[in-house]
């Protein structure tokens, strides 16, 4: 029988339910200040961890996938069934606060139309936050997913953003190790390992010594936000 990509690569074996999508978006609605009674809107929502977190901490939240994973396990999240790639949001012109999506892009070979609906969602001065793996340190891993299509870097995402029109457009390397998010003087000892691990060495070191900092602070992500401007 066949599975989808949901069902296979989020797999409860394989990608358990942890704390970290609570505590991503805790950071998140902290540093950019998000109100919580703002509107969010997640792209590529999966199985729906990040977009219940999110929901968790007040906001009122809206997701959409290609897979209807997430609308048939969590049917009290509102999340509709769409491509991105290709098909309208569902939405009103200026509805949202945020737009939202983690290791979405990189799925996605030509992303004008979805920029092209998330300036239209977001209401003026309203932020798009993107995460993607960083093509530099992911590089010898980037392909281990068969779905990814397209790498980035922080170049070209701080480039898409000014191309669709976002102020404020920033991008830096995102570390997705709460510790370094509370302590950033620790990312000292990150830069180094960079300079003598690769991503494939860095993940044998944690799967070896169970210690989390050696993958997460080798394999990067590029974090990229601006203000929408129309």
């Amino acid at each position: 029988m066949k599975k989808d990509y949901i069902s296979v690569v989020y797999d409860q074996k394989r990608t358990p339910v942890t704390g970290y999508p609570v505590q991503l978006a805790s950071y998140l609605v902290n540093r950019f200040g998000i109100n919580k009674n703002a509107k969010l809107l997640e792209i590529g929502c999966g199985r729906g961890d990040f977009l219940g977190a999110f929901c968790g901490l007040g906001l009122e939240c809206y997701g959409v996938d290609i897979s209807d994973h997430c609308s048939k396990s969590n049917p009290a999240l509102k999340v509709a069934c769409l491509d991105v790639s290709k098909d309208d949001l569902p939405y009103a012109d200026n509805t949202f606060d945020v737009v939202y999506h983690k290791s979405v892009l990189e799925h996605i070979n030509n992303p004008d139309h979805l920029m092209k609906e998330t300036s239209r969602v977001l209401k003026r001065g309203g932020r798009i936050i993107i995460l993607t793996p960083d093509w530099v340190s992911q590089m010898k891993v980037f392909y281990e997913d068969f779905t990814h299509s397209r790498p980035y870097d922080r170049t070209s995402i701080q480039d898409l953003l000014k191309i669709y029109g976002f102020l404020e457009a920033r991008t830096e390397l995102f570390c997705q190790l709460p510790v370094l998010w509370k302590y950033p003087a620790l990312n000292i000892f990150g830069k180094t390992l960079r300079l003598i691990l690769d991503t494939p060495r860095a993940r044998a070191l944690t799967k070896l010594t169970g210690i989390k900092f050696f993958r997460w602070s080798v394999e990067l992500m590029v974090l990229g936000t601006g203000i929408n401007d129309k």
